[in-house]
């Protein structure tokens, strides 16, 4: 806490007896009252700023009283204070002292004098709702002419406004609903669109808000100012707008437009900042990644805790740990960036959980005492006027005694509870006040009832609650119970586990038992009794004849413990062992124990304590609750003694508790009682109390987000929010006054710093690099290398590749990624023996090794030519060197002069550097493309490869997109409108305002659709991540990361091992046709063709709709998109493929980039950068240091830009402006060895649909068709024209919804194969496939999954059916196939079924 005092006087005699008449005897009594009121107030750790006149005294008198207050103290001089001169005054007993001072205190700018300052910096400034954001505090000023002078003083310049251009104070944003003509508005420019029109005018558009709402403000821009706008209108500038609020005609909102000033203004929003001396720590803290709850991102929550000067933050998400990384980024960032300034970081992150923690220690039977089942036990049940032992009254208590297994007697009786019985309780038991009226109190009843008892067994169903009140009453009369207690919930639980729940009437419904009346005790008591004999029944049958034995022979089973109810716990990782047993726990809790959320059984927690700090957590914790339901102070302090700190929290984070019936809480002092309870528990079991936040978002505006998100979770109370923001020390200490000022800082700042002490600095990854082991890998890539270079270029292996080879496997064994290549040449092989190609992905392309290890079949050697006979080669002739930068495939035709035989054309010219870097510096990624009909089989495989249990898929997080949260705030504004009758019209741009602080919350886990994380022989995972089930699936036996793969990807081997149509598609062609696919040549010309024309086709475009190109339906290039790419760039080779591939699959690389370049004739389809290898190559070419070349290629095709120093060292080498221009245009960049792989694979299709075009029609239709419909396209021409028509007409107006886009795009490709003279047969029903087309006699048979209402499932029944011989009627293709009327009658109207009888029955009609 920080105070300001000024004009103490200590040691003025004249001022006490005449100035100010204080009173006091002499001003020795006087200086004594002050130091005594002084520190009643001020604590030895608050703050004391004085403004001046402290003491009239000499400086040893003076240095006397100092010494006897408390607090850190400022000095700001007064015209008293003279004894400052004097050399034996202790000026070190002050942090400073200063004739001026201005500090930052409570969000707002102090200014500190002794006389007052009648012109200051900031005192004109306010904030929204007026109120001043500086503040003057002066001393001196004695009830004078002076003092009301500058009361004056202040008051005119509260009234007065600063004069401007702009004479209107700025108008909430929120006000401005309607056409108010001219306005002026401040604030942050969120976004900034540019659209250009005629007469060289462009329209800027840009989002502003002043965080009440947001407005769109459009001006009119000359072409020639843009720049000049550009550099004021920017993202997150602050500005002032002057202009015209009306509705905009084209948006249907109110806008800003006819603009008629705009100039700079600054954030005038209140910024929280933590001045205490000494600063808490939190220890509770929800990010993003807690499931649809919390809204701030740990980064964000990091950043304002060390900008308050924090040493610590604990990150503890619901039952997930999957913030870590991100935070351990974050905290590497900022330390990077004190480090360049000189200073050190001193922060640490805590990691931890707030975890659901289940009580599996507790036993079915409580303090047994070696009774058998043939002793004597009272079953009970009671009826009360709440939860809380405590705070509630029993009304009712229906008990039955049982001996030897049978009922032998009866004990039943209300209460009155001298208390009014609820509606809410009279509702639910049926008892009334009239009732219990006349009825003997609790203090008769219980002696009755326990004398009823004896020492006899206790036994109820959640015996918790029950015995809990009893015990309560018990202690507060002065009895002691010690009897034995039995819970016929737990005991229930171990006999018959496979209970859905153990409500008392499901038992008694499974078990046959008659219950009514429920909830009346002697109903329920009788009931649980007739349950429970029926269980000790099922126990004898077990060999179960006593309780000890039930105790030892009845520990919950896995089934049983993911239905006991969970609690909220706190678990911080306090070193490295810590961390690693946190992760067991996580990973257990997802894996096995599972049940709506993520548990962890005590006795696991147990088993991993070691370095870990366990916590009690919120109101929904386990000690929180037991206090609410007033729990026996036995139980308290088992409940306790479980913990190593305590836990409370401000009473608004319960303030919900007041509202609910069913709680006992009526007030905001309740709550403080609880925390105080809390607090004394700490001090009764030597527990250290702290206070934290549970920080659910970032700072008290942020609230709205939460808020969006729980009403899109569909919770009633979602306007409620509780204060669950992250507090300053100060706010803190406020928060918890009541206990006292010690107490309050004790919890608030000691003891949370006593829990960060206790937490060592970890790093929640490992920071090594830990590849998998494959014996003799180095030696076996060398051996797999060398002999299949020998296989193709011969014996005598010509310079180039020798130089290539060794260079590539020495870089690659050298930096130890030799098991990559053979892990990948494993699973490459395997496909291949099992009829699959597999495609490359990425960069792997590049590498000669990976081509010669059979990884991909792109060769990166320089374009040249090879005799596959005699092995004679050109690699350095005139002909080879014209191709260079292109491809082998390119070059002429050409025969070997040694033997005759026609040369293979090879090569496609790509560094290897683009794949490893120049010094073996850039991380490999090796991607494969599989069949997707193979994917799972190589899946399977890596286990094989590795072992059982050492494979993980790559697990992903789901979040809240974009779309998804502007969704949740329209919603939220619609429900609310609806609930309050008033329309709520907020316009589109606070709409995306609202919902950015609503995205990337996270919503649930996934895996990588080929990722698989190897985990090498030896290790653990969990020293990498924990695991789960993907979107915690307990059904399936898919294991996956906990952590996004990304963040563990530079610790693991991760293997891509995707699934692709392209291979899926080949293959088929390859059945269909007997047609090796690798025989296919590259460079027919007639395939050329079909990306400049229809030629080949035999058909022309306007057979086809207008369509220009043959290459509908090609990978890569069949889309209109990449067909006027085709157009546009006229390419004439198969090189000139692979950079419009290169083109088409980049970011900003052709649109608004080469496609304008290429227009202005500034570059050609060859010189244009279309892949990144491209970069490196032309500046190396250029001159530029190989390392530099590469550095830039990396920063360009990431979408980073270009620093100004790399852009002048480029122009130094003589790089056109357009080149550098490019450069800085483009956000990602594909590499040319992943361009070449898929243009090979689209090039195989190709060909089959220029030689084969059966076979080709009929792979497309099965396996890339996903919107084929057999009504509209397979019968007949006329038909599909007719449809086609139509839905280009829809297109052309907007119209069509995405599944007509899709099936206009198969549409195309129908119209096509009907316009080259093929057609369809009808779908024979003994003949035709479930998913496959087939060729017939010439024509293509559909499958059934195209017809509707069919589809694949019934398809394949039909298909199987009909293996078994003829359908003797429609009654029997349905009992046969298990398909229902619907599909029968779908496949009558179309005729399929003709001639088909509709009953296996004869009438007599039919003789």
């Amino acid at each position: 806490m920080r105070y300001y005092i000024s004009d103490l006087h200590f040691f003025h005699e004249s001022l006490n007896t005449q100035m100010d008449c204080r009173g006091f005897k002499d001003a020795a009594q006087m200086n004594a009252y002050m130091i005594k009121q002084w520190n009643s107030r001020v604590r030895p750790k608050d703050e004391v700023v004085i403004l001046g006149d402290f003491s009239v005294g000499k400086a040893k008198e003076t240095n006397e009283v100092l010494s006897q207050l408390n607090g850190t103290l400022y000095m700001i001089k007064g015209n008293h204070d003279s004894y400052l001169k004097d050399s034996e005054f202790n000026k070190e007993r002050f942090v400073w002292i200063k004739p001026y001072a201005e500090m930052h205190d409570n969000r707002r700018k102090v200014v500190l004098s002794h006389y007052p300052i009648f012109c200051y910096n900031g005192q004109y400034r306010r904030n929204k709702k007026g109120e001043p954001l500086t503040y003057m505090l002066y001393g001196h000023v004695h009830d004078t002419m002076d003092e009301q002078l500058v009361r004056q003083f202040c008051q005119i310049t509260r009234e007065t406004k600063r004069q401007s251009k702009y004479d209107e104070e700025p108008m909430p944003i929120e006000q401005i609903d309607t056409a108010l003509g001219e306005v002026v508005i401040s604030g942050m420019i969120r976004k900034v669109e540019e659209r250009e029109i005629r007469n060289e005018r462009t329209i800027m558009m840009f989002d502003i808000t002043d965080f009440t709402d947001t407005i769109t403000v459009k001006i009119f821009v000359r072409n020639e100012q843009l720049p000049e706008m550009r550099e004021f209108i920017k993202k997150k500038n602050f500005i002032k707008v002057k202009g015209i609020a009306a509705l905009d005609r084209y948006d249907q909102e109110i806008s800003i437009a006819n603009v008629s000033g705009i100039r700079k203004s600054y954030d005038n929003r209140e910024v929280r900042n933590d001045l205490a001396l000494n600063k808490r720590v939190e220890l509770h803290c929800h990010t993003k990644m807690s499931d649809m709850d919390g809204v701030s991102s740990v980064s964000d929550i990091m950043r304002q805790a060390i900008r308050w000067g924090h040493k610590a933050l604990a990150i503890t998400d619901h039952g997930v740990v999957q913030a870590f990384t991100e935070a351990y980024h974050t905290l590497k960032d900022i330390q990077g960036d004190y480090k360049k300034k000189g200073e050190k970081l001193d922060f640490k992150l805590i990691y931890g959980v707030e975890a659901y923690l289940v009580d599996d220690t507790k036993q079915i039977v409580t303090n047994p005492k070696g009774q058998q089942f043939t002793d004597t036990y009272v079953v009970f049940d009671l009826e009360t006027t709440g939860f809380s032992a405590e705070a509630d009254r029993i009304i009712e208590i229906g008990a039955v005694k049982i001996t030897d297994g049978k009922i032998v007697d009866k004990f039943s009786t209300f209460v009155n509870p001298q208390i009014p019985i609820s509606f809410r309780i009279e509702k639910l038991t049926g008892i009334t006040d009239a009732m219990v009226l006349s009825a003997p109190t609790i203090e008769t009843v219980l002696k009755e009832f326990l004398d009823f008892c004896g020492d006899a067994v206790l036994v109820a169903h959640n015996a918790e609650f029950d015995t809990s009140f009893i015990a309560n009453k018990a202690q507060k009369q002065g009895i002691i119970v010690n009897n034995t207690i039995l819970d016929t919930v737990l005991l229930a639980q171990f006999v018959i586990p496979n209970l859905h729940n153990y409500k008392l009437d499901t038992l008694c419904k499974h078990l046959g038992v008659s219950l009514e009346n429920h909830h009346r005790a002697v109903d329920d008591a009788g009931a649980t009794a007739d349950a429970f004999i029926k269980l000790i029944e099922m126990l004898k049958e077990r060999d179960i004849f006593d309780l000890e034995m039930l105790n030892e022979k009845g520990k919950l089973d896995v089934d049983s413990i993911r239905k006991l109810h969970q609690y909220h716990c706190i678990i911080l990782a306090a070193n490295e062992t810590g961390r690693i047993n946190l992760y067991r726990l996580i990973s257990a809790s997802h894996l096995t124990y599972f049940s709506r959320f993520p548990k962890i059984p005590k006795s696991l927690v147990n088993q991993y304590r070691d370095g870990l700090i366990v916590g009690s957590a919120c109101e929904a914790g386990e000690l929180f609750r037991a206090m609410l339901s007033g729990r026996s102070d036995a139980e308290i302090a088992r409940i306790v003694n479980f913990y190593d700190y305590l836990e409370v929290q401000p009473i608004g984070n319960n303030h919900f508790m007041i509202e609910k019936e069913d709680c006992y809480v009526q007030n905001e002092e309740d709550l403080r009682d609880l925390n105080r309870r809390v607090v004394a528990l700490g001090s009764k079991f030597h527990k250290p109390v702290v206070a934290t936040c549970d920080v659910h978002f970032l700072n008290p505006e942020d609230e709205i987000y939460r808020r969006i998100i729980m009403a899109g979770k569909g919770f009633d109370d979602a306007d409620n929010q509780a204060p669950l923001y992250l507090h300053t020390t100060e706010e803190m200490l406020h928060e918890f006054d009541y206990l006292g000022s010690e107490k309050a800082y004790e919890i608030v700042v000691e003891n949370t710093n006593k829990i960060m002490n206790l937490c060592e600095e970890i790093s929640p990854v490992r920071p090594d690099k830990c590849p998998p082991v494959i014996e003799n890998s180095d030696e076996m890539l060398r051996k797999i290398c060398h002999d299949r270079a020998h296989e193709i270029y011969g014996p005598k292996l010509p310079q180039v590749v020798t130089e290539r080879l060794d260079r590539e496997l020495n870089s690659i064994i050298s930096n130890g990624y030799s098991v990559m290549y053979i892990i990948a040449q494993k699973l490459v092989w395997k496909s291949n023996d099992d009829g699959y190609l597999v495609g490359s992905r990425g960069s792997v392309g590049s590498s000669f090794a990976a081509t010669m290890a059979g990884i991909t079949e792109v060769n990166p050697l320089s374009p040249h030519y090879l005799c596959p006979k005699c092995f004679y080669n050109e690699f350095y002739s005139e002909d080879v060197k014209k191709f260079a930068g292109g491809a082998g495939c390119d070059m002429p035709d050409k025969i070997c002069p040694n033997c005759g035989h026609k040369l293979n054309k090879l090569g496609f010219d790509i560094p290897f550097e683009t794949f490893l870097g120049f010094k073996g510096n850039k991380e490999p990624d090796i991607d494969l493309n599989f069949s997707n009909e193979y994917q799972s089989k190589a899946h399977a495989f890596t286990e094989v490869i590795f072992g059982k249990g050492q494979t993980f898929k790559a697990g992903t997080i789901g979040t809240v997109a974009e779309k998804t949260a502007y969704g949740f705030v329209m919603k939220y504004f619609a429900d609310k409108s609806e609930k309050t009758g008033h329309p709520i019209v907020k316009r589109r741009c606070e709409i995306e305002r609202i919902s950015e602080g609503c995205t990337d919350i996270r919503r649930t886990t996934g895996q990588h659709p080929g990722g698989i994380v190897v985990l090498p022989i030896g290790e653990e995972i969990h020293s990498f991540t924990p695991v789960q089930h993907p979107a915690n699936d307990m059904k399936t036996s898919i294991t996956t990361t906990h952590f996004d793969y990304h963040s563990i990807d530079h610790n693991l081997l991760k293997l891509d091992i995707l699934g692709h149509l392209d291979p899926t598609m080949i293959r088929m062609l390859q059945d269909l046709t007997g047609l090796d696919p690798l025989e296919i040549p590259l460079d027919s010309k007639e395939v050329m063709s079909l990306f400049q024309n229809t030629s080949a086709l035999g058909i022309t475009p306007q057979d086809i709709g207008g369509c220009k190109l043959g290459a509908l339906g090609i990978p890569e290039f069949g889309t209109d998109f990449a067909m006027q790419m085709l157009i546009d760039t006229k390419p004439q080779y198969f090189s000139d493929l692979v950079r419009i591939a290169g083109l088409a699959h980049g970011t900003d690389v052709w649109l608004g980039n080469a496609q304008t370049l290429i227009k202005e004739g500034k570059a050609t389809i060859s010189t244009a950068i279309c892949t990144r290898d491209d970069i490196m190559v032309y500046l190396i070419q250029k001159g530029l240091e190989s390392e530099q070349a590469f550095t830039i290629m990396e920063k360009v095709r990431k979408g980073k830009g270009l620093t100004p120093e790399q852009e002048e060292v480029m122009r130094a080498h003589d790089v056109p402006d357009w080149y550098i221009w490019s450069c800085k245009k483009i956000k990602y960049m594909f590499p040319k060895a992943h361009a070449a792989a898929y243009v090979m694979m689209a090039w195989r299709v190709a060909y089959c649909k220029v030689f084969y075009p059966l076979a080709y029609y009929c792979a497309y239709f099965s396996i890339r068709a996903n919107a084929f419909d057999y009504e509209k396209m397979a019968m007949g021409r006329d038909k599909l024209e007719y449809f086609l028509a139509d839905y280009k007409a829809r297109k052309a107006e907007n119209q069509l919804t995405n599944a007509e886009e899709d099936e206009l795009k198969d549409m195309r490709i129908v119209q096509e194969m009907y316009a080259r003279g093929f057609d369809f047969t009808p779908i024979n029903l003994y003949q035709a496939k479930a998913r496959s087309f087939q060729i017939i006699d010439g024509k293509i048979m559909p499958s059934f999954k195209v017809i509707d209402k069919v589809g694949e499932v019934a398809g394949e029944s039909i298909e199987i059916a009909a293996r078994g011989g003829e359908f003797l009627s429609k009654d029997d293709l349905r009992q046969r196939a298990k398909v229902g009327q619907t599909v029968i009658e779908k496949l009558s109207d179309l005729g399929l079924l003709q001639g088909m009888a509709d009953s296996n029955q004869l009438s007599l009609f039919d003789l």
